[in-house]
């Protein structure tokens, strides 16, 4: 079976197309066919004016229609398409939506942050650690933070807060949210065991990629510290060259080591295991689970 999961966020929208195939221990196993992403930068228009510019809107059209034919080479069958937090907030959001569904029939929905999080938390990936931990995913994306909790395998809380990295870049963020945030993780979190943090996200991927971790192997917040030092001290251009990112990368990575290191310390967290996954990845999973279950009862 293959499906196909699309990803509008505020800095870049994600085509993710995968297998599944079903293992001998009758478990879904999800294998990565592509993965493409467009920098549409919509929070930069949103959280700036309200509003997508229609030359940005244009783009959007554009990429979509690009992703359906490509879909279309792969032989796609099942598509999930998801809009987060620029597309939520822009006025002409839902008109955007609704000429990307008369020209190339794929219909995206808007979700909420609660929404969000539940996708990511799809991925599942705290189950197969040790039961002896918390675990709190952190999700950070241009125009929003989702957090995930759970302990002993039981969810305590999924949260979304609009505190991302263009909404920082544009000075969208004040003290009040960040005191907001800092307050429900430190109230919601006291009197669990030891924390451990899950981050997704191409920020913390691309930071998991240049310290040249082994997979599976936690990077330390103290080493998060580090990057904010160093990237902070770098010009834009400095860091797309000595770290080969694009610009697109370099200027968001500063505000998302930022976010990520305010939510570990106040979640008391120490490491975060980067398993390279993110909403595209859930919603994939949550398309099989719709048409297992569509099929069960047919």
């Amino acid at each position: 079976m293959r499906l196909a999961a699309i990803d509008i966020g505020s800095n870049a929208a994600r085509l993710l197309i995968s297998d599944v195939h079903i293992a001998p221990n009758n478990k879904p196993e999800f294998i990565k066919m592509a993965l493409v992403r467009v920098p549409l930068r919509l929070g930069f228009d949103v959280f700036d004016k309200g509003e997508i510019t229609v030359s940005r809107a244009e783009k959007v059209i554009k990429t979509i229609k690009s992703y359906k034919l490509l879909m279309d080479v792969y032989d796609v069958k099942h598509i999930k398409a998801c809009a987060t937090s620029a597309m939520r907030d822009a006025v002409n959001g839902q008109d955007i939506i609704n000429k990307v569904k008369t020209e190339t029939g794929i219909q995206i929905n808007i979700i909420s942050g609660q929404e969000e999080a539940s996708f990511i938390y799809e991925n599942h990936i705290a189950e197969n650690l040790t039961s002896e931990e918390s675990y709190l995913y952190i999700d950070v994306g241009g125009g929003s933070t989702e957090l995930t909790f759970f302990s002993d395998g039981k969810l305590i809380f999924k949260e979304s807060f609009n505190i991302g990295t263009i909404r920082i870049l544009k000075n969208q963020v004040t003290e009040a949210q960040w005191d907001s945030m800092k307050e429900f993780i430190k109230t919601r979190t006291k009197g669990f065991h030891h924390v451990t943090a899950i981050g997704s996200g191409g920020n913390i991927n691309k930071i998991f990629s240049i310290s040249k971790r082994k997979d599976g192997k936690p990077l330390s917040l103290e080493l998060l510290r580090d990057y904010y030092k160093e990237f902070s001290s770098l010009s834009l251009p400095q860091r797309m060259s000595l770290y080969r990112m694009r610009e697109d990368r370099a200027d968001v990575i500063v505000p998302a080591l930022l976010i990520y290191i305010n939510v570990m310390r106040w979640a008391d967290a120490e490491e975060i295991f980067v398993p390279k996954i993110g909403l595209a990845d859930g919603l994939i999973q949550s398309l099989y689970e719709e048409i297992r279950l569509a099929q069960t009862k047919a």
